[in-house]
């Protein structure tokens, strides 16, 4: 190594001892595990494992909360319930996911990602099995509970995870990997129509009862495969690691999953992130800079739940209303409409977030969705071949403005919008405020669809409008920003 003659025989010194081996990164602070995560973003092996296997968890959540669409009327008839204690039965995992992503939030930025993730992946196993052995409703409603706790706490976390082991720009930035939970929950969506479909097929029908059981026990499959291969793949955020002070774990954590020799120099500055982790986050949330970006990401998420579980939860029944069809063609027609347009939405999302940004499809998104909700009010009870063809075109036009709008972006605004020492309290506080508005938009559609018929599509389509108004009045564009950065 060349010694600068320039330098005092002390700054020599001094030089030496805080340069870097040959090839070899240094870290002097959390802001450069920072910038190497940025650079590097999710290529090596590990760290691409790290995001698939969050994007695991997010399956998990869409798949645990739509497990039960097709199974609650064999529920009702078993267990003899009332309609309140169907209802008990139904809305008790959305009750659980709003106490789980308060509780998550906290928690995630508290005690790091790693250890809530691993925790929640059991919350799954233990409930599905519970679930699936159920000998009463309230056994099954306590197991739908835990199981909702699983669900609320998982989505903080794993959009930690998302956003902080990928890069900052370009194809698979942070925005992109954000956004993938997007396509990753309708896939979940149509393997539990498959599982249903299959379960119809094999099951003879002096055992139709077992459907249920079924559905709601294979849950535990893909939670068991995620604990298996925790060991080998999963690490804790870098970035998280760093902000805690412990540069030393953050590079060993660098060394695993991308490749990346980092040694940490001993002029280095280890102190925690200026931000400690506390309750009193959740108000930072609405203090300052972030006061707007929480207020246009909780209006966009409030707007998207109500506006999709009322048309997307309700799709066999609209189906059905439409066609008068079978249940096994209502299945097949929601199964073909969710992966045809929801699921391709969130890949195209996936693909373009990138180069055009979040804001623009978020945009394009609610538009197409307003219009398809008010022409569904326009064409009212269909008449006629044309007019069914035409509902079905219209569903499929919200779905797919859905998948790479609203539907991809909510998370990457609730996730881009803080830093890594509030991101657990803000994705907590948006799903929080999201599950709220969700087991609102169950509970109201059902009411609101038999008093207004049809037109309960003018009523839902001022979901899509609120959400396209927030975004024109905060232009916040979260993706390709270094949100990080503000930590340091």
């Amino acid at each position: 190594m060349s010694v600068d003659l320039t330098l005092s025989p002390a700054e020599a010194q001094q030089a030496a001892a805080t340069a870097a081996p040959p090839n070899k990164a240094v870290i002097r602070s959390a802001a450069d595990v920072s910038q190497l995560v940025n650079q590097g973003g999710a290529q090596a092996s590990n760290a691409r494992m790290v995001v698939a296997i969050a994007l695991g968890g997010v399956f998990l959540d869409a798949y645990d909360l739509g497990a039960l669409a097709f199974g609650l009327e064999d529920v009702t008839r078993e267990f003899n319930l009332t309609p309140a204690g169907t209802g008990m039965v139904a809305s008790a995992i959305t009750f659980g996911a709003i106490v789980g992503a308060f509780l998550g939030g906290y928690f995630t930025d508290r005690i790091g990602r790693y250890r809530v993730f691993m925790a929640d992946m059991l919350f799954f196993v233990v409930a599905a099995i519970a679930c699936a052995l159920a000998p009463n409703e309230y056994v099954l409603a306590g197991a739908r509970f835990v199981m909702g706790l699983g669900v609320g706490i998982d989505l903080p976390v794993a959009m930690a995870f998302l956003a902080e082991f990928s890069k900052l720009q370009g194809r698979g930035n942070k925005a992109s990997r954000v956004a993938m939970w997007c396509p990753t929950w309708y896939a979940a969506i149509c393997v539990s129509y498959l599982l249903v479909l299959l379960c119809y097929a094999v099951l003879p029908e002096s055992h139709s009862g077992l459907l249920w059981r079924i559905i709601l026990g294979f849950g535990a499959v893909p939670a068991l495969v995620i604990i298996a291969v925790r060991s080998k793949y999963m690490s804790e955020s870098p970035v998280w690691a760093a902000n805690q002070g412990d540069l030393e774990g953050a590079a060993r954590i660098l060394k695993r999953s991308y490749g990346i020799d980092a040694v940490v120099a001993p002029d280095a500055v280890a102190k925690p992130a200026k931000r400690a982790a506390s309750w009193g986050n959740y108000a930072v949330l609405l203090q300052g800079v972030y006061r707007s970006r929480t207020v246009l990401a909780t209006t966009m998420s409030i707007a998207s739940s109500f506006a999709y579980n009322a048309v997307a939860f309700g799709l066999p029944v609209i189906i059905a209303s439409f066609l008068a069809q079978t249940m096994l063609n209502t299945i097949l027609i929601s199964l073909a409409l969710n992966l045809l347009f929801a699921f391709v939405g969130g890949l195209i999302g996936v693909r373009l977030v990138p180069r055009v940004g979040a804001w623009k499809l978020t945009v394009v998104g609610y538009a197409f969705q307003l219009a398809a909700l008010v022409g569904l009010a326009l064409v009212g009870k269909p008449d006629g071949v044309s007019e069914v063809v035409a509902a079905i075109a219209l569903l499929a036009v919200f779905l797919l403005g859905q998948g790479f709008g609203p539907g991809a972006h909510t998370m990457t605004y609730a996730s881009l919008s803080y830093p890594t020492s509030l991101r657990g309290v803000g994705v907590g506080f948006n799903q929080t405020l999201m599950r709220a508005s969700s087991t609102l938009s169950l509970f109201l559609f059902p009411v609101l669809a038999a008093a207004l018929s049809t037109k309960v599509f003018w009523v839902i389509a001022l979901a899509p409008l609120a959400g396209l108004l927030a975004l024109l009045a905060i232009r916040w564009e979260p993706a390709n920003y270094d949100v990080d950065a503000e930590d340091f």
